[in-house]
């Protein structure tokens, strides 16, 4: 089905994209497709969903990826790579995430400006958010955007470093492990 031209409202575009074999995300009334990953983007997106699952164990703290809604306030529908919530509503929910705390997104050429600039943006509008990282399968680059105590937020570049830290769920993620099964070149 087409996406629809007209403006919806979010309870319309829910209703809508529900019944969509592909994702969309939703902003102030519009509706955006999403476009299909690379082989390299689906590996990291994989690595990193896996290793925190694995690290976050027993504790009050859960990993989803890729199919899962994020809704920022009341105008927004996002599907962040993976993210981190230890809220116990998002951890009732069978749709809707409301509160992570850590968004990991994977860039892409075609969507690199947009999860830089804008997407923050948005992202930054969730009172829980504290951490925001971006990870170039292609560079191998891996960046972080940190909420300081003044609401402010700090830049942390790990690419030249052996492991990406996340300070928010107390663990980090060896970079070897984050770009396993992607080869530099064939990014």
């Amino acid at each position: 089905m087409a996406v629809p031209l007209q403006k919806l409202t979010l309870a319309e575009f829910l209703e809508w994209e529900n019944a969509q074999p592909d994702r969309h995300e939703f902003h102030r009334g519009e509706v955006f497709a999403m476009v299909g990953g690379r082989r390299s983007h689906g590996r990291v997106v994989v690595n990193i969903a896996a290793a925190l699952h694995n690290r976050l164990g027993d504790t009050p703290c859960q990993v989803f990826s890729e199919s899962m809604k994020v809704q920022v306030a009341d105008d927004t529908i996002l599907y962040p790579d993976v993210f981190v919530t230890c809220d116990k509503a998002d951890l009732a929910t069978e749709m809707i995430f409301r509160a992570p705390m850590l968004v990991i997104e994977v860039l892409s050429p075609s969507t690199q400006a947009y999860d830089r600039s804008q997407k923050f943006a948005l992202y930054r509008r969730i009172a829980a958010l504290c951490e925001y990282v971006l990870v170039d399968p292609d560079t191998r680059r891996v960046e972080a955007f940190r909420r300081m105590d003044d609401g402010g937020w700090t830049f942390h570049d790990m690419s030249d470093g052996d492991a990406l830290a996340l300070p928010s769920i107390a663990c980090s993620v060896a970079l070897e492990d984050v770009f396993r099964g992607v080869d530099a070149a064939a990014a």
